[in-house]
């Protein structure tokens, strides 16, 4: 590899994961207000497969870059960064846009202030694992729900590496944690993972196992990347006056908005994305506050499921589809 160039994925069509592909491209300086990392390990997000499919927030334009999340070195400074030097160990912030600064590369170029030391104890790949579930975490949660001690939360798709990061915020918060999983392999380890309840909804009734476990009343709080008919039900085990937050859109089918218990309860339905945090300079500086005093405590702590090399990214990939992880999947670059 010479000095000015790097492998990364581009892909040139919408599809499965094998539209994927590892080349080599010329990497330029970076411009005013940039760095370029070499890169340790990369962090997979269900935002990324989203991203590939043409189903996500922003549409790529080809030939496109892809990926949020990556941990490595500063290698070299753009003008005007100050607050970073060169040596520096740091993992990405989502707070750019993925076609134009995907870091699913050796060496990448990113804005500085999407840029964050990260602790010392921490590996590379625990490293790559931090803000996308962090900051969705303590976004939704915390500064929009305002999830506070002895609230319940109902969080759903839990052992999603953001499903699990809101475990950790919510116990952060002294909240009675409700979990759901759609079989019964993964209860033990959602219990584990700091969980209070683990709802199975391939075996129980989700509306009257949260009443059981909430005395009647319903969850205060619902942090929800599901939708579809799911929100009906999730409506339907909210307690008076809760907050619904959906933060992504797994399910294919349509949501269904649930008027009448929507209007029987005063239930206040929100969409959240973490990127409301990380484009306001002041929100971001709050959130990453929280993160790394929860990071330093000991109370967040990174959950990797599995590892693949930089050459498996297609493999990689077809395994978060294969929603069998439990924690965050991680890449590495050699």
């Amino acid at each position: 590899m010479s000095a000015s160039t790097a492998r990364s994925v581009r892909f040139y069509a919408t599809g499965d994961a094998s539209v994927l592909k590892l080349e080599q491209h010329p990497l330029p300086a970076p411009g005013e207000g940039e760095v370029c990392i070499a890169v340790e390990a990369i962090g997979l997000n269900r935002a990324e497969i989203m991203f590939r499919q043409g189903q996500y927030l922003e549409s790529p334009s080809f030939p496109s870059k892809l990926g949020y999340e990556a941990a490595g070195v500063i290698e070299a400074l753009g003008a005007g960064v100050t607050t970073l030097k060169v040596g520096d160990r740091v993992s990405t912030i989502p707070a750019f846009s993925m076609g134009k600064y995907g870091v699913y590369g050796e060496r990448v170029i990113v804005p500085a202030r999407a840029v964050s030391v990260y602790p010392e104890r921490l590996s590379p790949t625990q490293g790559a694992a931090i803000w996308m579930q962090y900051l969705t975490a303590y976004g939704g949660l915390v500064e929009v729900g305002g999830l506070s001690a002895g609230m319940s939360v109902m969080i759903t798709a839990a052992s999603s590496s953001v499903g699990l990061a809101a475990i950790q915020v919510a116990k952060m918060r002294e909240a009675v944690v409700i979990t759901t999983t759609r079989g019964s392999a993964k209860r033990q380890f959602l219990l584990d993972a700091g969980a209070d309840h683990v709802v199975v909804t391939g075996e129980e009734d989700l509306q009257e196992r949260v009443m059981d476990i909430t005395a009647g009343q319903g969850v205060n709080l619902v942090f929800d990347p599901v939708a579809g008919p799911l929100l009906e039900t999730l409506a339907a085990a909210a307690a008076h006056r809760a907050q619904l937050i959906e933060y992504g859109a797994l399910s294919t089918q349509p949501t269904p908005y649930p008027l009448f218990s929507a209007l029987a309860k005063g239930l206040t339905l929100r969409g959240y994305t973490l990127f409301e945090l990380t484009q306001h300079d002041e929100r971001l500086a709050a959130a990453k506050e929280f993160v790394h005093a929860g990071l330093a405590a000991g109370r967040l702590e990174p959950l990797i499921d599995r590892t693949f090399g930089f050459e498996e990214i297609v493999e990689a990939h077809r395994y978060m589809e294969s929603n069998q992880q439990k924690g965050k999947i991680v890449v590495t670059v050699p």
